[in-house]
């Protein structure tokens, strides 16, 4: 089925030129000049074949239109072509139209010839049938040109596709992430132009090839698309017992059956006759709101918004060894998984006694087949420390994390999405010309010092474009207004912590100096920051 619309320049302007040798005219092709020609519709608004016009005609019927007189010629509407004449002194005469069929004989461009030239007199003359056949190895050719450009335009949308569907599910996927891997190829995009204008300075040999913006295009959108192997409980976790869900829920009913037991207790000894009642409900209700205060405490360091101080942690392990009776076996009812780690621990007999809080064996997780990625020995060149364990589920050791909610082996597993990108990429056959594509995706966390991750990469072995896509990523996290746990940053607050990190040797100085004298950053606020993070920047301090 043919297109609804079909330009005389053939389907894709970039690839069909246009030609008049006595005009001094050329456009298309690499001319990199517009042809001012307008469309042709194949079908008119009524949804019949227009018939009018020889392109559409040629290339609706898929046959050779040769009219050696359009003047005299009735059949078709040649307005267009006439008013050119007018307008140009041109005179066209003979018209010679060959609709171009790819391998599978679906037309896909128009050939058209003008003015055949008698080779003794040099005057205008008709086309001979006797060309025609000289003429179709031509038209063999121009179709076998044009298909093989729709295939790879075709093969690099379907590229460009996949890419922005992983990285829309990476954004998907959490709602902590938002936009991140949409916005951040735009940033970088706007970083990099900057760099390219620069005709002095340090910047100014640098300069990016069609092939090379196409590296950085893709390197930038899949810098984080490793994420997809990150659980989101890991990325999501908002506080320090949280997994799947949220343990403190678990520890709240223990205190509860511990008060149960607390009550039971009081209950027995007023049947026994013992102590004196008032002594005794004084007692229960002093141990209730002594346990109800301590469960605050722990619901207070499960929200991980302060530093656990030494006593803090003291205290945790000093209320993690109350213990209540668990009367029913935890063994029930469980995956194979879980089951096998438990296995670990001899089985208590019932009534068991348990802790409120513990660190049991069955609470570590061990490293799965991913992990030798980041062995000693890798192949990669990956250079990170790897916890023993993949994740270590201890309440105690949980909730005497030092600063936020996150564990050594979860701050492991997110900063390892990175190794996983690195990873995914390589295995990928990038041809030539996009194949710095992993090192552009996978270097955003390395630092300018080299301390980064994660192969520690110093600043003078990155390439420019890793070390934009690094900006990229830092300013566009601290500035993005769709993170429900934190409040957007101004662009002047932003930019004042870019310019720690370039102090601290985190990112590229010269390259946040251009950020902000090449006002980067106000480009970017135009179209994607809030009225409210659009402040004053004073930016002769930075340079």
């Amino acid at each position: 089925m043919p297109p609804s619309t079909f330009a005389l320049r053939t389907i894709s302007s970039s690839l069909s030129p246009c030609r008049t040798d006595s005009l001094g005219i050329a456009g298309g092709g690499t001319t990199g000049t517009d042809i001012p020609l307008p469309p042709v519709d194949l079908y008119l608004a009524d949804g019949s074949p227009n018939n009018r016009q020889v392109a559409s005609y040629s290339a609706l019927q898929g046959d050779i239109v040769n009219i050696a007189n359009l003047y005299e010629n009735e059949q078709f509407d040649f307005e267009a072509t006439k008013k050119f004449d007018a307008e140009t002194g041109y005179r066209t005469v003979s018209f010679l139209t060959i609709p171009l069929k790819n391998t599978n004989q679906h037309v896909i461009g128009i050939l058209q010839l003008l003015n055949a030239l008698d080779p003794e007199t040099g005057e205008v003359t008709a086309f001979s049938e006797e060309m025609i056949p000289y003429i179709r190895p031509l038209a063999s050719q121009a179709a076998v040109a044009i298909e093989k450009q729709q295939l790879f335009d075709n093969q690099r949308e379907l590229l460009d596709s996949f890419i922005r569907l992983i990285g829309t599910a990476v954004d998907a996927k959490s709602k902590y992430t938002g936009g991140h891997c949409q916005r951040v190829p735009e940033l970088a995009k706007m970083l990099t132009r900057a760099a390219c204008e620069q005709s002095e300075g340090v910047f100014s040999d640098f300069n990016l090839d069609e092939d090379g913006w196409y590296e950085l295009h893709l390197g930038a959108w899949l810098h984080d698309c490793g994420k997809v192997t990150t659980p989101e409980y890991v990325v999501d976790k908002a506080t320090k017992l949280e997994t799947i869900t949220d343990r403190i829920h678990e520890v709240r009913t223990r205190f509860k059956v511990v008060k149960r037991d607390e009550t039971i207790r009081y209950l027995e000894a007023i049947i026994a006759g013992g102590d004196d009642p008032k002594k005794l409900k004084q007692r229960l209700q002093d141990r209730h709101e002594e346990l109800d205060a301590e469960f605050v405490f722990l619901a207070e360091r499960n929200i991980g918004s302060e530093k656990m101080p030494d006593e803090w942690v003291a205290r945790v392990r000093e209320i993690a060894g109350i213990e209540w009776y668990r009367t029913i076996d935890d063994r029930l009812g469980i995956s194979k998984t879980e089951l096998v780690r438990k296995q670990r621990s001899p089985v208590q007999s019932l009534p068991a006694r348990d802790t409120l809080l513990s660190d049991r064996p069955d609470h570590l997780i061990e490293q799965d087949v991913a992990v030798p990625a980041a062995a000693a020995d890798n192949p990669h060149g990956f250079k990170v420390e790897v916890p023993q364990y993949k994740y270590n589920q201890g309440e105690i050791y949980n909730l005497s994390i030092q600063y936020g909610t996150l564990n050594e082996e979860e701050r492991f597993k997110i900063s390892d999405h990175v190794m996983q990108t690195i990873v995914m990429l390589e295995e990928l056959n990038f041809p030539i010309g996009l194949q710095k594509v992993p090192l552009y995706a996978g270097s955003h966390h390395e630092r300018m010092d080299g301390g980064g991750y994660p192969k520690g990469i110093p600043g003078e072995e990155m390439p420019i474009p890793s070390k934009i896509i690094a900006i990229a990523d830092i300013y566009e996290a601290l500035t993005a207004a769709d993170r429900p746990y934190k409040q957007a940053k101004t662009q002047k607050e932003a930019i004042a912590i870019l310019a720690e990190m370039v102090d601290q040797g985190h990112i590229d100085g010269d390259l946040f100096r251009l950020f902000v004298s090449a006002e980067v950053y106000a480009e970017y606020a135009s179209e994607y920051l809030q009225e409210f993070q659009i402040d004053e920047v004073d930016t002769a301090q930075y340079l």
